[in-house]
């Protein structure tokens, strides 16, 4: 599989005051989204998220977001190694994502740009 870039979650208590932080230390512009309970924003290399605590600390078990050519792939790639695939792969607002958990217990969340993607 390739990992195209990797993007760190941090989950902030006031999402419009940490997106101008953001933007003005990446020098990129915010993409925002929902999801479910959850607002995020997609800054440079950062996902900004906020929300009701008993969603975020689900969240906060995700070590990293690692975006890949294709979700497909990943899995295949994933499940050679014996990770365990915990959620997904599922439609996002940029294309589809999905949760696994590595064989050392890490948990992280792949991530394509296929716009065309179902679930």
């Amino acid at each position: 599989m390739d990992i195209l870039g990797t993007s760190l979650r941090v989950c902030v208590s006031d999402l419009n005051a940490s997106i101008g932080v953001y933007e003005r230390l990446t020098g990129a512009e915010a993409i925002r989204f929902q999801r479910g309970g959850v607002a995020v924003a997609a800054v440079g290399c950062f996902f900004l998220m906020s929300g009701p605590e008993a969603e975020l600390s689900v969240l906060r078990k995700i070590t990293a977001t690692l975006a890949v050519k294709d979700v497909d792939e990943a899995i295949v790639d994933l499940k050679a190694v014996g990770a365990d695939i915990i959620a997904g792969p599922l439609p996002t607002p940029i294309g589809r994502n999905l949760v696994a958990r590595h064989p050392d217990g890490s948990i992280f969340e792949y991530v394509d740009r296929k716009q065309d993607a179902e679930a």
